[in-house]
């Protein structure tokens, strides 16, 4: 036995099964073998077929464990004078990188990092948090990129969860940070050893350890910690807690070995492509694409925050070919000042969205840019990317509204996932394949989450009846593609039938004014529960030319009147540091105003 799936990520060396902190802790190995035979079915414990057959054998000449640490270790030979990262002035090559994080693991070792300890790191897109994806995993590590813009309560709260024994921040974060190990100091808990990240010119601290003296320490004769199984963990990521409180999403050298070549290909990204990093490291790291890119020799263009001018004046400075953000993203471009858009493009760049359903109108206006949308759909438990739009020639013939409308579909799973359905989630039967019939999206393959870290109902919760359960309902339509309709725990009921907030919205960016919406359920004593719409107006728009009883009409001019909005706000959104608009947030402003009826 190699595996099993329980409490803590730290793996023991005798029976190679990991123990537990406290509060998870199981008291004999039987216990721990109970729990392995339930999360594993009869098929891993039957004889191997290969078995069977006389003169075959499974030895360390056909059998590596495979981990996306060898795509740097290839990079500095095959790209080895090629630019690796750029940011702002600073620039590597393939082979300077390869040294940083061979010294950089060396150091982490010398800190006191043994296999499966806990790395965190808490920065925007910095070159740094680039190499640590590789260098922590090399050092035997587990990486956790926890988001950038947590309070010191959530940060704390994390760092205590993960059991995280350092902590690499960027200085702007400084005061946060030891805000959060204020607080672990509080509960007795021993806070991680803080590392500052130094790339800002003229910070200087004695206090900290500092990422640049323990590039100097380091060794380049460190001898890499491979995995002992590519089962091993390689990175935590908590969830971004757009529905609720973050949970830890536990990823291993396998999935994200897999995952990082499934995403390379469906972006399209052929050797030495340029790279913007608009999408942040510490979100499903980053989409697998640290190691996606090493593995084909990219040139890394790293930014801290994302706003139009800056994609765009790296486009014509660096001559970026592609990037990912989410559909907010894509908005902010179509929508943002002529002074901020610089037109036209020196040559097609590719662009992966996901993250939640892109409005079709705004998938049109960035192709009419000259950037070329491939629409992706996943989740944290997959890794990021689980899914791809697949393009077919003949849509072009379409008539623009139908054309993007197909193109706005989630589409198929991608090549290391090895099925994707939409399922009744009750009897686990296939829905129909007629684009109406809703059901939940469900999830089978190599690329889907470990489990829960520390919260095995959870787990077994996700897990229940052999598929991965996304939480999502959507429907399949007759060519196999499926296509989103909303969140289970966003869809509105009103007088018992059921309104997709996603087709509200959808009506709703395409009124000339509406820059941003999200639809929400308002209880209502009548019909249980009307839609609610927040709404933020582009520029040049306001209450006075705009009212609420106009965007309620131009809805129910557009959809069966029980799914138009009863209740309209007109507000700047909330959303999480990817973009994604936190509904949450919304649906406590909706309860709070109480029934129209």
């Amino acid at each position: 036995m190699q595996r099993v799936l329980a409490g803590s990520l730290r793996w023991a060396s005798q029976i190679h099964l990991p123990s537990f902190s406290s509060s998870l802790f199981f008291d004999n190995t039987q216990t721990q073998l109970q729990q392995y035979h339930h999360f594993h079915s009869a098929k891993d414990f039957e004889p191997q077929s290969w078995n069977s057959m006389e003169g075959l054998v499974q030895c360390s000449a056909n059998h590596v464990p495979l981990s996306p640490i060898g795509f740097l270790e290839r990079s500095s030979k095959a790209y080895r004078d090629n630019t690796s990262l750029i940011y702002g002035s600073i620039t590597y090559t393939w082979l300077q990188t390869y040294q940083r994080c061979l010294k950089l693991a060396s150091s982490l070792t010398q800190l006191g990092i043994s296999p499966g300890d806990v790395v965190a790191t808490f920065s925007y897109n910095l070159p740094e948090i680039y190499e640590l994806h590789f260098a922590v995993p090399m050092a035997g590590g587990i990486l956790c990129t926890l988001n950038a813009r947590h309070d010191s309560a959530m940060v704390s709260t994390l760092l205590a969860h993960s059991e995280a024994k350092l902590i690499f921040v960027e200085p702007q974060l400084l005061e946060t940070a030891l805000g959060a190990l204020d607080l672990l100091a509080q509960k007795d808990i021993k806070p991680p050893i803080l590392v500052l990240l130094t790339d800002f010119e003229s910070f200087t601290s004695s206090s900290y350890h500092n990422y640049n003296n323990l590039l100097e320490n380091g060794s380049y004769d460190f001898e890499v910690r491979r995995p002992k199984s590519e089962w091993d963990p390689i990175s935590i990521n908590y969830t971004s807690g757009t529905t609720a409180a973050p949970k830890a999403v536990v990823y291993t050298h396998r999935g994200a070995y897999l995952n990082s070549i499934a995403t390379v290909l469906l972006h399209g990204m052929g050797t030495r492509p340029v790279y913007l990093w608009s999408v942040p490291m510490f979100h499903c790291n980053g989409w697998c694409l640290p190691w996606g890119a090493a593995a084909q020799g990219a040139t890394n263009i790293c930014i801290r925050k994302v706003f139009p001018k800056a994609i765009f004046d790296n486009i014509h400075l660096h001559k970026v070919t592609h990037f990912g953000a989410a559909p907010t993203v894509l908005n902010m471009i179509v929508n943002s000042p002529k002074d901020n858009i610089h037109l036209p493009l020196p040559h097609m760049v590719e662009i992966m969205t996901g993250g939640s359903p892109p409005p079709p109108q705004v998938m049109a206006r960035m192709e009419e840019m000259g950037f070329r949308v491939n629409h992706i759909y996943g989740l944290t438990e997959t890794y990021g990317p689980a899914t791809n739009c697949v393009c077919k020639p003949e849509w072009d013939a379409l008539p623009p509204e139908e054309r993007y409308a197909l193109k706005a579909r989630q589409g198929l799973n991608h090549l290391a996932m090895e099925e994707m359905d939409v399922k009744d989630s009750v009897t686990m039967e296939s829905v129909k394949a007629d684009g109406k019939t809703i059901g939940e999206v469900m999830f089978r393959g190599n690329t889907v989450m470990s489990g829960y870290f520390k919260d095995l109902k959870a787990t077994e919760e996700a897990f229940e009846g052999g598929w991965f359960r996304s939480g999502d309902v959507g429907v399949k339509h007759e060519d196999g593609y499926i296509q989103l309709k909303d969140r289970k725990k966003d869809v509105v009921i009103s007088g018992g039938e059921n309104v997709s907030t996603v087709e509200v919205e959808t009506v709703l960016y395409s009124h000339e004014a509406v820059l941003e919406a999200a639809v929400v359920a308002r209880p209502d004593k009548l019909w249980g529960e009307t839609p609610c719409a927040f709404v933020t107006l582009k520029e040049g728009f306001d209450n006075n030319n705009v009212s609420v009883d106009h965007i309620i009409k131009f809805c129910r001019d557009r959809l069966p009147h029980y799914m138009a909005p009863k209740t309209v706000v007109f507000e700047d959104l909330p959303k999480t540091s990817t973009g994604k608009i936190q509904k949450y947030i919304l649906k406590e402003k909706a309860r709070a105003m109480g029934s129209l009826s």
